[in-house]
Protein backbone atom coordinates (compact mmCIF):
# COMPACT_ATOMS: atom_id res chain seq x y z
CA UNK A 1 0.00 0.00 0.00
CA UNK A 2 1.80 2.94 -1.32
CA UNK A 3 0.67 6.27 0.84
CA UNK A 4 -1.73 9.43 -0.74
CA UNK A 5 0.34 11.56 -3.01
CA UNK A 6 0.84 14.99 -0.84
CA UNK A 7 0.47 18.07 -3.23
CA UNK A 8 3.48 20.38 -3.53
CA UNK A 9 1.14 23.50 -1.88
CA UNK A 10 0.42 21.22 1.28
CA UNK A 11 4.20 21.36 1.83
CA UNK A 12 4.87 24.63 1.30
CA UNK A 13 1.59 26.00 3.59
CA UNK A 14 3.56 23.91 6.09
CA UNK A 15 6.75 25.64 5.61
CA UNK A 16 5.26 28.74 5.71
CA UNK A 17 3.19 28.62 8.46
CA UNK A 18 2.42 32.03 9.67
CA UNK A 19 2.86 31.32 13.64
CA UNK A 20 6.07 28.95 12.58
CA UNK A 21 7.59 31.65 10.66
CA UNK A 22 7.33 34.68 13.06
CA UNK A 23 8.34 32.17 16.45
CA UNK A 24 11.59 31.17 14.58
CA UNK A 25 12.22 34.76 13.25
CA UNK A 26 12.17 36.26 16.78
CA UNK A 27 13.63 33.12 18.57
CA UNK A 28 16.52 33.57 15.82
CA UNK A 29 16.90 36.58 15.65
CA UNK A 30 17.46 36.45 20.00
CA UNK A 31 19.97 34.27 19.61
CA UNK A 32 23.51 34.87 20.61
CA UNK A 33 25.44 31.80 19.46
CA UNK A 34 24.89 30.14 16.53
CA UNK A 35 23.93 26.57 18.57
CA UNK A 36 20.86 28.46 20.16
CA UNK A 37 19.65 28.58 16.59
CA UNK A 38 18.79 24.91 17.24
CA UNK A 39 16.78 25.45 19.86
CA UNK A 40 14.91 28.20 18.79
CA UNK A 41 13.95 26.38 15.77
CA UNK A 42 12.79 23.59 17.91
CA UNK A 43 10.79 25.90 20.13
CA UNK A 44 9.34 27.64 16.87
CA UNK A 45 8.03 23.99 15.72
CA UNK A 46 6.31 23.29 18.75
CA UNK A 47 4.37 26.90 19.43
CA UNK A 48 3.89 26.14 15.55
CA UNK A 49 2.27 22.80 16.16
CA UNK A 50 0.46 23.20 18.74
CA UNK A 51 -1.15 26.46 17.14
CA UNK A 52 -2.46 24.87 14.37
CA UNK A 53 -3.50 21.88 16.61
CA UNK A 54 -5.36 24.02 19.13
CA UNK A 55 -7.25 26.31 15.74
CA UNK A 56 -7.94 23.09 14.15
CA UNK A 57 -9.21 21.56 16.95
CA UNK A 58 -11.78 24.67 17.48
CA UNK A 59 -13.03 23.77 13.70
CA UNK A 60 -11.42 26.96 12.71
CA UNK A 61 -10.10 26.88 9.03
CA UNK A 62 -6.17 27.08 9.15
CA UNK A 63 -4.49 26.38 6.04
CA UNK A 64 -1.34 24.23 7.83
CA UNK A 65 -3.56 22.29 10.33
CA UNK A 66 -2.52 19.35 12.00
CA UNK A 67 -5.45 16.62 12.21
CA UNK A 68 -5.55 12.71 12.07
CA UNK A 69 -7.15 13.56 8.97
CA UNK A 70 -4.25 15.87 7.62
CA UNK A 71 -0.63 15.21 6.90
CA UNK A 72 1.45 17.27 9.73
CA UNK A 73 4.87 17.23 7.78
CA UNK A 74 6.65 17.74 11.01
CA UNK A 75 10.26 16.96 9.04
CA UNK A 76 9.07 19.98 6.27
CA UNK A 77 8.35 22.59 9.28
CA UNK A 78 11.18 21.32 11.48
CA UNK A 79 13.76 22.25 8.19
CA UNK A 80 11.73 25.08 7.89
CA UNK A 81 12.14 26.26 11.09
CA UNK A 82 15.70 26.07 10.75
CA UNK A 83 16.11 27.67 8.33
CA UNK A 84 14.07 30.72 9.51
CA UNK A 85 15.93 30.85 12.63
CA UNK A 86 19.13 30.34 10.80
CA UNK A 87 18.34 33.07 8.73
CA UNK A 88 17.38 35.60 11.13
CA UNK A 89 20.47 34.60 12.89
CA UNK A 90 22.39 35.40 9.91
CA UNK A 91 20.82 38.66 9.31
CA UNK A 92 21.31 39.73 12.84
CA UNK A 93 24.75 38.67 12.91
CA UNK A 94 25.10 41.03 9.45
CA UNK A 95 22.93 44.25 10.47
CA UNK A 96 25.42 44.07 13.77
CA UNK A 97 28.68 44.63 11.79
Amino acid sequence: MTPPAIPLAVWLWGAFDPVLVIAAVLLGWKADQFGKVFIAAIAALGVAVLFSWLVTGLDIPWFAPVSHDTPTLLPVRAIAALLWAGGAYAARRVAGR
